[in-house]
């Protein structure tokens, strides 16, 4: 199957277009409807073929509309059993069935755990299936509402071994930048989106008989942040489209990518002025899924000493 970026761009655009952020249960089916599920599975398997470069256009759109679920963990998940010969459950998983892995490390911080059938469990040198049931479940607080994350108890770690050693690491650092990936782009979605509603606002909101748009030193404040996401944006797009690209370069892509959705987060609550500060307001969702956005998958610090320690050692 080949379809273009704007094409996806245009599928996923009209696919969310309403209250944020939307039902949880019918995005999630919405989701699995569409076949977002197996865009990045090979043809051979079941899936469309579509590479990271979809996964990428798919997550922009699900940040840019706030939609809560477990939709980049059950990627993982799928990304991992992908190439095995668990072709059942990979099925399964494409379908929809919730299967959960974590947003950070170990078995913490797991969407919708308490939903999932199986969790992705990542260890060094051994990634493994693991059934949920019968393992205790944490639900961990979290400012971002949009997400129900959970801790898992080890247990009895008996499941389904997916890769042993050298083949587990290989897998394991894909997953690592597959999961970059996605929160990158659910970064620069809800930054897109925030900026878009600031511009709104301001073209709408008048003081002193004219647009708060017309403003001067309002319009440097717009232009800087449009510009600092259009830079994030082409950073993403040059990543997603190198196959090269490994697990520390896009952790150190995807922590820039949620730098530049917090810092346009918190102008977009600035620039709406009084109504802005109120809880109610939209602007603080964005804010606080950009917060856990550059929590998760290693934060900013994480990264950048990963990609300084490569240097010098080259």
């Amino acid at each position: 199957m080949s379809m273009t970026r704007s094409e996806l761009q245009d599928a996923a655009a009209k696919a969310f277009d309403g209250d944020l952020p939307p039902d949880a249960a019918q995005s999630w089916t919405l989701i699995t409807d569409m076949g977002w599920l197996m865009m990045a599975v090979p043809e051979d398997q079941g899936g469309l073929g579509l590479g990271r470069e979809a996964v990428g256009v798919i997550h922009q759109a699900l940040g840019r509309t706030l939609v809560a679920g477990p939709t980049i963990a059950q990627m993982l998940v799928i990304e991992a059993l992908s190439g095995t010969a668990q072709d059942e459950l990979l099925g399964r998983a494409m379908a929809g069935e919730v299967m959960t892995a974590s947003l950070a490390d170990g078995l913490t911080a797991m969407p919708d755990a308490d939903r999932a059938s199986h969790l992705l469990f990542i260890e060094p040198e051994r990634i493994a299936l693991l059934p949920t049931q019968g393992r205790g479940l944490t639900a961990r607080a979290t400012w971002d509402k949009t997400r129900r994350l959970f801790d898992v108890d080890a247990g009895e770690q008996q499941g389904i071994v997916l890769a042993r050693g050298e083949a587990a690491v290989a897998l394991g650092n894909r997953l690592s930048a597959l999961r970059s990936l996605a929160l990158a782009a659910d970064s620069l979605g809800g930054a897109d989106a925030a900026l878009r509603m600031t511009i709104d606002y301001l073209e709408t909101r008048r003081q002193f008989g004219r647009p708060l748009a017309l403003f001067q030193a309002l319009k440097h404040r717009v232009a800087d942040m449009k510009t600092a996401l259009v830079a994030a944006e082409a950073l993403f797009w040059a990543r997603a489209d190198d196959p090269d690209a490994d697990a520390i370069s896009m952790g150190a892509m995807k922590a820039h990518a949620a730098g530049v959705y917090r810092l346009i987060a918190e102008e977009a609550i600035q620039l709406h002025g009084g109504i802005g500060l109120t809880m109610e307001h939209p602007c603080h969702l964005f804010l606080k899924r950009a917060t856990l956005n550059a929590a998760l998958g290693g934060d900013a610090d994480h990264w950048e000493e990963a990609a300084g320690r490569r240097m010098l050692a080259a």
